[in-house]
C-alpha cells in the first residue's frame, strides 16, 4: 500500500464541538494579537459542524463572553434567555415543586440561555473560519500518530471506500496524515482516540474512575397555547427507582418548540433497565404529558455525557497534545452543563499551546494548561460540585438531603470528599438477582419505538463497510452477556443496534445493526465485559442533528 499523503500544521484539533472550536478560535485570536502567524485545522467526523452535537441545552454564557465578548452583535444563536426555573420531584402520579428559595445555586438558571448547541457550534465554526482556521468536516480521525520518542505528532484520517470484508472497493480513498507540533483532542465524551491516549499515557492514574450518563433527547413542536419560551423544568424521581441516578428536563424554546430529555447514570445495577424505555415512560406522567398532547415530535438523538467531575478528570496533557472539553470530562453534573466548561478548557489549552509555539517548542507537554485550570473559575466551580454524583450511590433521599446541605447550606464549601472506586460497567448485577422490568408498548403519539426514533435522527451509514462496533471476542455476547446479564446491550442501546436472534438450531446470536448507530458511545461504556469497542466509521456518517 502506498504511503499516505500528509499535511502539516502548527496545531491540529480533533473534534468540531464547542471545546475544539474554542481552542482553534483562541489560537487565531492570539496569533492576530501578537502578530505571530500559526496554522490551525479542525477535523470533524460529522458531515458538517454541529451534525453530531447533542445537548439539552441550557448554556452559561460566561466562557463564550470571555472568548468572543461581542457575541450578541455577531449573531450568536443564544435567543431564548431563561426567565423561570422549576424543579419537580415526581412520584408515579404526583409532582411536588421545590420552592424557589430552597433551590441550590446550581439549579438556578437566570442569566443563562436555552439553546440548540448544534446551532451554537455551527456559529462558532463560522467565527473560526473567519479567523483563518481550516475546518475539514466529514473526515474522522481514526489513528493517533507518534514520533520515535513516543510523543503525539498528529493523527491519520480513516480510509474511505473499504468493503465489509476489509478489502478496498472501487471507491477506495486512503486516509491522510495531519501532522502538528501540538494535537488537541476534543472528541466529546468517551472519545475513541482520547480513550487510547488516557490508557497509553496512564492519564487516569490516581483518579476516580470516570462516570457517565446517557442523555436521550427529543425536540417537539407543541400547541402554541402550551409554549412558554424561557421556562426551564428539571425533574427527579419517577420513573427511575430511588437507587438509580438520573433526571429529566423540559426546556421551552422559541417557535413553539420544547426540548425534552432524560439522563440516566450508566452506573445503574439492574440489567433489565432500558434508559430509552424509561424516557418514553417519563413523557406519560400527568405533570409532563399535557405539554406534548396535540404536539408533534420532530427530532431525536442520544449521547453519553461525562459525569465524574473534578475527581475523575485525567491528567490533561501528554507529550505532543492535550485533552479538552468532555473528552477530559469537564461537565458539571450538578448544573447539567458542559458547554461553558468545554469552551473555557479549550481557551486555556490554546493559550498554553500558543506560548509554546512562540517559544519554538513542539511535541512536549503543556504544563501551563493544567496550571491555568487550577487557578480558574472553572476549577472553583467543579470543586464545589465534586461530591454530587457520588451521593446518589447512597440512594435518592440521602443524595437529595446531602446535595441540599452541600450546595444550599454550605454553598459548595464542604470539608469532605467522597471517592468512587467502581467503573460504570462493573456496576451491573446478574440478571437473575434483579427484578425484570416490563415496559408498555409505544402508542406512536407520546411514546415511540427505537427505529422510528432513529429515523428522525437522520442517521445514515454506508452498509458495505467494516462494522464500527467491534468485538474483542465474538463468543462473549452470548456466553457471558446473555447468559449472565440477560443481554443488556439490547436495552442500553437507544438505537436498536444490538439484538439477540435465534438461529435455526435454536442457538442465540448477537446481531449488530451498525447502520442504526447514533454514535452515543453507551455500548463502549456500559458493556459489562468491556468487549465492545466503538471505532469511527467512515467520515461524514452517523446522525445529522440539524437543530438539536
Amino acid at each position: 500500500m502506498s504511503e499516505r499523503e500528509s499535511m502539516e500544521y502548527d496545531v491540529v484539533v480533533v473534534g468540531g464541538g464547542p471545546g475544539g472550536l474554542a481552542t482553534a478560535i483562541r489560537l487565531k485570536q492570539l496569533a492576530a494579537e501578537r502578530d505571530h502567524d500559526i496554522s490551525v485545522c479542525v477535523l470533524e467526523k460529522g458531515s458538517e459542524i454541529g451534525a453530531h452535537i447533542l445537548s439539552g441545552a441550557v448554556m452559561d454564557p460566561q466562557a463564550l463572553t470571555e472568548l468572543i465578548p461581542d457575541w450578541k452583535e455577531k449573531g450568536a444563536p443564544l435567543d431564548t434567555p431563561v426567565i423561570e426555573d422549576e424543579f419537580l420531584f415526581l412520584s408515579e402520579t404526583g409532582a411536588k415543586k421545590t420552592p424557589d428559595w430552597l433551590l441550590p445555586e446550581c439549579f438556578h438558571n437566570k442569566g443563562n440561555y436555552i439553546v440548540s448547541l448544534g446551532m451554537v457550534a455551527r456559529w462558532l465554526g463560522e467565527q473560526a473560519e473567519a479567523l483563518g482556521v481550516e475546518i475539514f468536516p466529514g473526515f474522522a480521525a481514526a489513528e493517533v500518530l507518534y514520533d520515535e520518542k513516543g510523543a503525539v505528532r498528529g493523527v491519520a484520517t480513516g480510509d474511505m471506500g473499504v468493503g465489509r470484508d476489509g478489502q478496498p472497493t472501487d471507491h477506495y480513498q486512503q486516509g491522510m496524515e495531519l501532522l502538528a507540533k501540538y494535537t488537541i483532542f476534543a472528541e466529546g465524551a468517551r472519545g475513541q482516540l482520547g480513550r487510547q491516549l488516557i490508557e497509553k499515557f496512564k492519564l487516569d492514574d490516581g483518579r476516580d474512575p470516570q462516570s457517565y450518563g446517557i442523555g436521550i433527547k427529543e425536540l417537539w413542536e407543541v400547541d402554541p397555547s402550551k409554549s412558554r419560551p424561557g421556562l426551564v423544568v428539571h425533574t427527579a424521581g419517577w420513573p427511575l427507582d430511588s437507587d438509580t441516578y438520573g433526571g429529566s428536563f423540559l426546556y421551552h424554546l422559541n417557535n413553539n418548540q420544547v426540548a425534552v430529555g432524560m439522563v440516566v447514570g450508566l452506573d445503574y445495577a439492574n440489567p433489565w433497565l432500558s434508559p430509552f424505555e424509561e424516557f418514553q415512560r417519563y413523557k406519560t406522567h400527568p405533570a409532563i404529558r399535557s405539554t406534548f398532547e396535540g404536539g408533534k415530535r420532530i427530532a431525536y438523538g442520544a449521547r453519553a455525557i461525562t459525569a465524574g467531575g473534578l475527581l475523575s478528570l485525567p491528567k490533561l496533557v501528554f507529550p505532543g497534545g492535550a485533552l479538552v472539553g468532555c473528552e477530559a470530562g469537564f461537565l458539571n453534573a450538578s448544573r447539567i452543563k458542559g458547554s461553558h466548561a468545554a469552551i473555557k478548557s479549550g481557551m486555556m489549552a490554546a493559550e498554553a499551546a500558543f506560548d509554546a509555539l512562540v517559544a519554538e517548542r513542539s511535541h512536549d507537554e503543556l504544563p501551563a494548561y493544567p496550571a491555568a485550570f487550577k487557578t480558574s473559575w472553572l476549577h472553583t466551580e467543579l470543586n464545589k460540585a465534586r461530591n454530587f454524583k457520588q451521593w446518589f450511590k447512597k440512594g435518592r433521599t440521602i443524595a437529595t438531603v446531602m446535595t441540599g446541605i452541600e450546595q444550599w447550606l454550605l454553598k459548595g464549601n464542604m470539608p469532605w470528599t467522597i471517592h468512587r472506586t467502581k467503573a460504570d460497567h462493573a456496576c451491573l448485577q446478574p440478571a437473575a438477582l434483579c427484578t425484570k422490568i416490563e415496559y408498555p408498548k409505544p402508542d406512536g403519539v407520546l411514546t415511540f419505538d427505537r427505529l422510528s426514533s432513529v429515523f428522525i435522527s437522520n442517521t445514515n451509514h454506508e452498509e458495505n463497510q467494516p462494522i464500527h462496533l467491534t468485538l474483542k471476542d465474538a463468543s462473549v455476547p452470548v456466553k457471558v452477556n446473555l447468559e449472565t446479564y440477560g443481554g443488556p446491550e439490547a436495552r442500553y442501546c437507544p438505537a436498536g443496534v444490538y439484538e439477540f436472534v435465534k438461529e435455526d438450531d435454536g442457538s442465540d446470536r448477537l446481531q449488530i445493526n451498525a447502520q442504526n448507530c447514533v454514535h452515543c458511545k453507551t455500548c463502549d461504556i456500559k458493556d459489562p465485559t468491556q468487549n465492545i469497542v466503538w471505532v469511527t466509521p467512515q467520515g461524514g456518517e452517523g446522525p445529522v442533528y440539524s437543530s438539536m
